[in-house]
């Protein structure tokens, strides 16, 4: 709750902030190298001779 948060120190309130932007982080990391793979494995697979 925004009150609660309010209420904490600094430390913690810095905390807060860091792992909320750790975690975008990591989503965004994990978004791009899930479209990288679509692109990988869309590529090639299609009309290909050997």
């Amino acid at each position: 709750m925004p009150s609660q948060y309010l209420n904490l120190p600094k430390l913690e309130k810095a905390f807060i902030i860091a792992s909320i932007q750790v975690k975008i982080d990591a989503e965004k990391k994990s978004e791009q190298k899930a479209k990288q793979n679509a692109k990988r494995s869309g590529k090639g697979s299609r009309g290909r001779k050997r």
